[in-house]
């Protein structure tokens, strides 16, 4: 039987609580293209799953806990030289149920929003962040890499130049 391939599909989730997000510090797991980086909680569709179920799947498996309250907010589409297009469904949530367990991936941690832009994290989650941070209730946002620099990105169809960071930092509000 041929091995089936991960699905380019993929769901990431930001939960909340007082003030902070569960972020993922993904420092276990071997041959990990996020390995260092600080990222929500989410993975790779499974066969004939909804972005729901897969979220709340793979939201079970890496903290332990079940989702009672989310929203989702955007979706994400990576370009990255050498790699296949991926969709990532983007999603945050203010309600669960559950004890935090240990994730295999990484070290769980509630980190504070004032916090996170302190963090490893990639330059296209920032802009993400960035947008859900001021509300955005539901963007597209496309990100094109080469290697780990992002080179350029698409909010809603419009492209910005990494270079020209003035329209999103403008988004985000002058730090």
């Amino acid at each position: 039987m041929a091995e089936e391939k991960k699905s380019q599909l993929t769901t990431l989730c930001y939960i909340e609580k007082d003030g902070c997000y569960l972020m993922l510090h993904r420092i276990k797991k071997k041959k990990d293209v996020n390995e260092g980086k600080w990222i929500g909680v989410g993975g790779h569709f499974e066969k004939n799953e909804s972005p729901e179920e897969c979220l709340l799947r793979e939201v079970k498996e890496e903290t332990g806990l079940c989702l009672t309250s989310w929203k989702f907010r955007g979706l994400v589409t990576f370009i990255a030289k050498g790699w296949p297009t991926e969709y990532m469904c983007l999603f945050t949530a203010d309600g669960f149920e559950g004890e935090l367990t240990e994730c295999k991936e990484g070290i769980l941690s509630w980190v504070p929003f004032s916090e996170i832009e302190k963090l490893n994290l990639w330059e296209g989650d920032r802009i993400f962040l960035s947008l859900l941070a001021n509300g955005r209730d539901f963007f597209s946002l496309k990100l094109e890499y080469d290697g780990d620099v992002l080179k350029r990105y698409c909010i809603n169809g419009v492209s910005f130049e990494v270079e020209n960071r003035t329209e999103i930092d403008g988004e985000r509000g002058a730090e």
